[in-house]
């Protein structure tokens, strides 16, 4: 499946009756995924803290469920703000190749040009 095509049938489950209104350009639907998203990070993090202090074996179906939970709301935020995955995609790659020219290091972690990192996001 494309990640155009994931949207448009992930959002056929949006509901669309917001009790609020939108703050200046924060919309009902960017709250709503920026909560959801928030929300299945959380839900990541259960999983995980059912391995480290419960002794519970990875839940690798969960992570998985909870991965699809987190990429709708991404869905959702994609669409109203008119971005695509592979937009993000290709500014993320573009940021991180910048940030780690010759892979991984411990400083450039450290030493991130934030500057130059925006502006290869704004373009």
């Amino acid at each position: 499946m494309k990640p155009k095509e994931y949207i448009k049938k992930a959002l056929r489950t949006e509901s669309k009756d917001y009790c609020f209104k939108a703050t200046g350009k924060l919309t009902p639907r960017i709250e709503h995924a920026i909560f959801g998203i928030a929300t299945e990070s959380g839900e990541l993090v259960n999983i995980i803290k059912h391995c480290k202090i419960y002794r519970k074996d990875l839940d690798v179906t969960n992570l998985v469920e909870e991965m699809g939970d987190l990429m709708w709301y991404l869905a959702l935020l994609s669409d109203d703000i008119r971005v695509s995955f592979e937009e993000v995609w290709e500014k993320n790659i573009k940021k991180l190749e910048a940030r780690y020219p010759q892979g991984y290091s411990h400083d450039s972690a450290l030493g991130r040009n934030l500057k130059k990192e925006r502006k290869i996001l704004e373009k």
